[in-house]
């Protein structure tokens, strides 16, 4: 996906997230959007593929951490043995499938 990783603009969470969306489409899976009314601090993307295959994913802008509550919904559903990623940027979102494979 030439262009991504040269732009000269700042880099912004809504962009790695729509980044992540077209990495997983080309992959054959859906990116939803997570929510979770009456829950808070859910992962931006819920991650489907084939055969059952998924996992969630929280986007930040670089130099950016998930909150606190954040990170205890990351570990809650990491206790429940769902894989969690936190990307701040492009080449995150890449090293996805190299720790998949």
């Amino acid at each position: 996906m030439k262009g991504w990783a040269e732009s000269k603009n700042p880099v912004l969470e809504k962009l790695i997230e729509k980044y992540l969306c077209q990495r997983v489409r080309a992959r054959g899976g859906i990116p939803y959007k997570f929510m979770s009314p009456g829950r808070r601090n859910v992962p931006d993307r819920l991650c489907l593929f084939p055969q059952g295959e998924l996992f969630f994913v929280e986007c930040k802008a670089p130099g950016k951490t998930p909150t606190d509550g954040q990170w205890r919904e990351i570990a809650r559903l990491q206790a429940f043995g769902f894989e969690v990623y936190v990307v701040t940027n492009y080449a995150e979102v890449d090293e996805i499938w190299g720790a998949r494979l």
